[in-house]
């Protein structure tokens, strides 16, 4: 039974983070807040919790398009390989926000993502999102949770997520009402960005 914490956004509880955290640490899922959906994350270095995500999508690990979330762009070099100063300068414009950016992926991925071209890199202008991953002290990695009625497509009321996930996951953070719109992809793996979905930001930062 996954245990229901509330974390206020505007100033997010060092120890209610900390308490996060320390169950990421041990492979554990926690559904969190983000600048749009409420998303599903583990720690990015935890194959058994990577699996445990793989297994309640019902997706083979490899075939997962899931994004990193980042604190900020310093992690970028980590996973990512060297990028051009024009595909900077749209990051630093759009980041944080609403956005997933597909990048070119480098030799530091997780063996699980080593065949990958591209990795999904995220930086939430929330700052629970930003909280825990500066914790935990590298990505979560995320995938937002669709709802199962697809007129909704996406649970904004954390109480409705918890009823739903409480047995699949350890933790459900209650940050508030998410949004119910995802967030923008965008691919800047190749010569031009190539807009893969258009969400909830803006493509006027390219």
């Amino acid at each position: 039974m996954a245990e229901f914490i509330k974390i206020y956004k505007e100033n997010p509880n060092p120890k209610e983070i900390r308490r996060v955290v320390s169950v990421l640490r041990k492979g554990g899922l926690v559904i969190y807040p983000t600048d749009t959906v409420y998303g599903l994350g583990c720690d990015i270095t935890n194959t058994k919790a990577l699996e445990k995500i793989a297994r309640i999508k019902g997706i083979k690990l490899e075939k997962a398009n899931w994004s990193f979330l980042c604190a900020d762009l310093s992690n970028l070099s980590d996973y990512v390989r060297q990028i051009d100063t024009a595909t900077f300068k749209i990051l630093k414009r759009a980041l944080p926000g609403p956005y997933t950016f597909l990048l070119p992926g480098n030799n530091n991925l997780p063996k699980v993502f080593k065949k990958k071209k591209t990795v999904g890199i995220r930086v939430p202008d929330n700052a629970i999102a930003k909280a825990l991953v500066e914790e935990l002290g590298n990505p979560i990695v995320s995938t937002s949770i669709h709802d199962e009625d697809e007129m909704l497509e996406y649970t904004t009321d954390p109480s409705l997520i918890y009823e739903k996930w409480e047995n699949l996951v350890d933790i459900v953070i209650d940050g508030g009402y998410g949004d119910n719109v995802a967030s923008t992809v965008i691919d800047l793996s190749g010569d031009e960005p190539e807009i893969i979905r258009e969400g909830k930001g803006s493509i006027d930062i390219l």
